[in-house]
């Protein structure tokens, strides 16, 4: 961790429209980027295995709002066939990715979880929102060796009105982070940038908070709107003046990776599809070149990837896994960087993750 960059300089810089300055900050994340994880680009495949949610978030086109979409929860046999083409490809890492739901049983998915260790050499990567303790260990307990969970904002008041809280919930997002680190995932998190009510400052936190929580991995992208929400609609204006208020810029996204780069020069950082999708030419690159060292190409069955529209319009949608394999892979090569193996862990001064057994805290933890 960086202990240099204060947050009022973060928020400078944030703020920062100086070509030359912005270019020599690009400059310092890819060096500092080089210096702790190296040239090598690590692929997780994607696999976003249920559209189903029971929020009522106000910036996300699987929340319950969205009453138009069609809702689908994948089948073990096809999460299995997909994790075992993803093998097949060489990634290093499968991401099971959902909505909020409910209809994905504990049990069902550790057997899931169990049957992709046992067969395959893939480390297991869980998002999937909010989820008692007990499901988190036995998850870790079945095999899953990293869960995401973004807390989307630091500000507490813009976090309630984009993530509306449900009845009889005790614990922040920041606890159920600290609770996974507890069971011994690695554990990643991120935000949104330039969502309607996100300011400067809070923004300057966000990056703080990542660099106190000392985050494995770190996701940001560009805020963008989905025509089925609140926010989308225009039902919901938070009232921040337009001078404070972030923008959901391609060149903004990129100040807070490089920014997450220098205060967390450890942590794995993704290029995101969300960059891909407001960039189609080079945004993936340009991340890469600003930071980043992880893609997440998208292995999702076609017929449900269209279906998982978290925002509209995101790039690749109707690609095969086989096609963005090989695109991937052309771009990364252009850039001069080289396609990572294995799990990909995060580069610990501390003792290493380990993709293939439970940390002793998962071990010794009992079931409830």
């Amino acid at each position: 961790m960086n202990p240099e960059l204060t947050k009022s300089e973060i928020e400078s810089r944030l703020r920062q429209t100086d070509p030359g300055e912005l270019e020599k900050l690009w400059q310092t994340a890819d060096r500092v980027r080089r210096e702790h994880v190296g040239d090598a680009v690590h692929l997780r495949g994607l696999l976003e295995i249920s559209n189903y949610c029971r929020r009522w978030c106000t910036y996300c086109g699987l929340s319950r709002h969205n009453r138009s979409l069609p809702r689908y929860r994948m089948t073990a046999e096809e999460i299995l066939d997909a994790a075992r083409q993803i093998a097949a490809f060489g990634y290093g890492t499968v991401v099971l990715q959902a909505g909020e739901d409910d209809g994905i049983e504990a049990v069902w998915l550790a057997d899931i979880i169990r049957t992709i260790k046992q067969t395959t050499p893939l480390a297991v990567t869980l998002s999937l929102g909010e989820r008692s303790l007990e499901e988190l260990r036995l998850w870790r307990q079945a095999g899953a060796d990293r869960y995401l969970l973004r807390f989307e904002t630091s500000d507490p008041e813009l976090f309630r009105l984009i993530h509306p809280p449900l009845g009889g919930q005790t614990l922040s997002r920041i606890d159920i982070l600290r609770q996974l680190r507890s069971l011994g995932y690695e554990v990643g998190s991120g935000v949104m940038v330039g969502i309607p009510g996100q300011t400067y400052r809070s923004l300057a936190e966000d990056i703080d908070l990542f660099r106190q929580l000392d985050l494995d991995m770190i996701g940001v992208g560009p805020y963008i709107p989905h025509p089925h929400t609140p926010l989308g609609e225009g039902r919901i204006k938070p009232s921040v003046s337009p001078a404070e208020q972030v923008p959901n810029t391609e060149e903004m996204t990129y100040k807070v990776m490089a920014l997450t780069r220098l205060v967390c020069p450890e942590a794995n950082i993704p290029s995101t599809t969300a960059l891909a999708t407001i960039n189609r030419e080079s945004g993936r690159e340009l991340g890469l070149q600003r930071g980043a060292n992880i893609v997440m190409p998208n292995c999702t069955p076609p017929h449900y990837r269209q279906l998982y529209e978290i925002y509209p319009g995101k790039a690749c949608i109707n690609e095969t896994a086989q096609a963005c394999q090989s695109c991937l892979a052309q771009r990364i090569r252009s850039i001069g960087r080289t396609i990572g193996t294995g799990p990909g862990c995060r580069h610990r001064r501390t003792p290493p993750c380990d993709a293939q057994s439970e940390s002793a805290a998962a071990r010794s933890a009992p079931n409830r």
